[in-house]
């Protein structure tokens, strides 16, 4: 696989990868903080989730950094490190609270300057601690949106930065379609609704995703109005690069290695036909508010 683009680089592209579960097709378990066997499942390959995972745009970065009164970040659900090292390089001193403690593990060997606790962050015990930012990159899903916003606004100084964002892949019909065929064929009996979660707009998941974000910072109380940042980009994959992706997305990640190996042939044939390579829009999309 090619190396990404640096943490530091102006070309850094977002994560071609969706963390959201694929919708069921009944109403029980429509929320994806409840869905807890696959927040807490990325961990199974936490390396291949680091090397796969591009990092976040750097204007994201800086800006985040802006508007923050200091330079004392916390950082929900970090996963692997990747936003933590990027705010690490723009001078910020970062924690991390992580419920696998896999993933934790490498976010700490990968920066010893980034310290993890590992909990669920509904659960976590801040203890006196207080930060100019709490941020969380592809992962607020996975937290209840109004107990998340109340403890950030607990832990929080005055004036200090909520800043929750998620890369949105905007992926092309023709592999959508191509995936959504062969989840079907492996996976017959699942009550997921593969095709509608996969050939849908891209926006569609998320526009629910941001709205309900919002709606839990109101009703926490605790912060002024919030805003909307989005940063457009487009990348390239390789048909390497981008099976490398595939697997470390929630929909895929507990899947057995015979009827994941059937997903990515039918996903690696998609971009053969359209000469190996594949180049993607995404969005960067981005919920902030400011503690009163």
């Amino acid at each position: 696989m090619p190396t990404l683009p640096s943490p530091a680089s102006p070309s850094s592209p977002p994560s071609a990868a969706s963390s959201l579960p694929t919708s069921p097709a009944s109403a029980a378990d429509n929320q994806p903080h409840q869905r807890r066997d696959i927040a807490e499942s990325f961990g199974g390959d936490a390396e291949r989730y680091d090397r796969a995972r591009p990092r976040y745009p750097d204007a994201l970065m800086a800006r985040i950094v802006a508007a923050s009164p200091g330079p004392e970040v916390l950082d929900v659900g970090c996963g692997t490190g990747i936003a933590a090292r990027q705010l690490t390089a723009a001078g910020c001193r970062v924690l991390g609270v992580e419920p696998d403690a896999r993933m934790a593990e490498l976010a700490r060997r990968l920066d010893t300057g980034v310290a993890v606790d590992v909990a669920r962050f509904e659960e976590w015990e801040p203890g006196e601690r207080q930060f100019d930012a709490v941020v969380s990159g592809t992962a607020w899903h996975w937290i209840d949106p109004v107990a998340g916003a109340a403890k950030a606004a607990g832990v929080l100084r005055p004036r200090g930065l909520l800043s929750v964002f998620w890369n949105v892949a905007l992926l092309p019909a023709d592999l959508t379609g191509a995936v959504a065929d062969a989840c079907e064929r492996v996976m017959p009996d699942s009550p997921f609704d593969f095709r509608a979660a996969l050939t849908r707009p891209a926006a569609v998941p998320y526009r629910a995703i941001l709205d309900k974000t919002a709606d839990g910072i109101r009703t926490a109380d605790g912060f002024g109005g919030t805003e909307q940042w989005r940063y457009d980009w487009e990348f390239t994959y390789t048909r390497a690069a981008w099976l490398d992706v595939m697997p470390t997305q929630g929909a895929f990640t507990r899947l057995p290695a015979e009827e994941l190996a059937e997903v990515l042939e039918a996903a690696g044939s998609a971009i053969d036909a359209r000469g190996g390579s594949i180049t993607m829009p995404y969005a960067t999309m981005a919920i902030t508010a400011k503690r009163k």
